[in-house]
């Protein structure tokens, strides 16, 4: 946490030596060349007697995709140096250091009207939220961290107004968005390393609830679900959250709500935030009787942001299309936040 590290890893690593890059903030590596692994497939084959691969055991697109050892792997030496560059021009030299800012022609209070019909009128539908960030941050342009690991959890850098900043989004392209065990560690790490360095975290949040489910809950999701919330809870950098679509339950708490110290929230008007979807909340309080009759009247009543805005968890319903603009202003006001935890020797997360 007191300067960025980064990891490039070109070639074999092996043993003890493979912690070295995982203590690390971010992990690069080469398809084909690296491979990191604690055992090679000579001692697996031994002990365990599976015949396995160099790449197999520990290639660039085992731990990109199902370990999440790894944040990102390119083709090539060259292209993972230039885009090692492109991430770093994202980041503070150190935890005391001023946020990096790129000059940039994209007028902060730039209206995007191609966000007004991206929500589907269907609450069930999937859309695309890579194409909310692309027309709020500057230039439509970001660098996404572990594109290919727990993809219904999006977490990025862009620019807002040329300031860095940090984005963390469900996406709904992916298991409706739910948070899992692997969303939920991928995205707390994220906001964790945030945090470190002051980068503000602007939330999009389209979230269902937590993957119900036997495996979620006897591999602890309960335990890695709360990485999360905690992280989001001892942040004291700037929190701004957009909430686009649904906003069900716990999930909706751990996603930056102002239960947990966020510093503002807006609503979109196709916003839904409630205990639970519509159709699971009238089984539940209705016993099952008249189904669509009650579920038509609490979706008229409940499925919308109005309540929560009355109740001033969100400061406002707003036109999609302003959201950047709003983004803008906000950060403008928050860039001088000054907020500390109680003290204490260190905190402990959940891990």
């Amino acid at each position: 946490g007191a300067v960025p590290q980064i990891s490039l890893v070109m070639g074999p690593c092996a043993g003890g030596a493979v912690y070295s890059p995982a203590m690390t903030d971010f992990v690069m590596m080469v398809r084909g060349t690296s491979h990191l692994f604690v055992t090679g497939p000579d001692v697996v084959k031994t002990v365990t007697r599976e015949e396995v691969t160099q790449e197999e055991l520990g290639g660039a697109s085992v731990h990109t995709k199902k370990s999440g050892v790894a944040h990102k792997s390119f083709p090539n030496d060259v292209e993972a140096l230039l885009a090692t560059r492109a991430l770093f021009d994202y980041l503070p030299l150190s935890y005391k250091s001023e946020l990096p800012v790129k000059q940039t022609a994209d007028k902060p209070d730039r209206l995007a009207p191609a966000l007004e019909n991206l929500v589907p009128e269907d609450s069930n539908m999937p859309y695309d939220m890579k194409k909310v960030i692309e027309q709020v941050v500057d230039e439509g342009s970001y660098f996404e961290i572990m594109p290919d690991f727990a993809k219904n959890i999006i977490c990025c850098f862009g620019r807002m107004d040329g300031r860095s900043v940090g984005i963390v989004a469900n996406q709904p392209k992916e298991l409706a968005g739910v948070l899992d065990i692997d969303a939920s560690v991928k995205a707390a790490r994220f906001v964790q390393f945030l945090d470190c360095y002051d980068i503000p975290i602007i939330t999009f949040v389209d979230v269902p609830g937590f993957l119900p489910g036997t495996a979620q809950e006897h591999n602890g999701i309960i335990r890695h679900g709360a990485k999360l919330l905690f992280a989001y809870a001892e942040a004291t950098t700037p929190k701004l959250t957009v909430i686009t679509r649904k906003a069900y339950g716990g999930a909706y708490d751990v996603m930056s709500s102002h239960h947990l110290r966020g510093d503002v929230n807006y609503a979109w008007p196709s916003a839904e935030i409630a205990v639970m979807g519509a159709k699971g909340a009238v089984e539940i309080i209705f016993r099952g009787k008249d189904v669509e009759k009650n579920t038509y009247e609490y979706t008229s009543k409940f499925a919308n942001p109005l309540i929560a805005a009355e109740r001033g968890f969100v400061e406002d319903v707003i036109n999609p299309e302003t959201t950047r603009q709003r983004l803008n202003e906000d950060l403008d006001l928050l860039m001088d936040k000054d907020l500390s935890n109680p003290p204490k020797k260190h905190s402990n997360i959940p891990l």
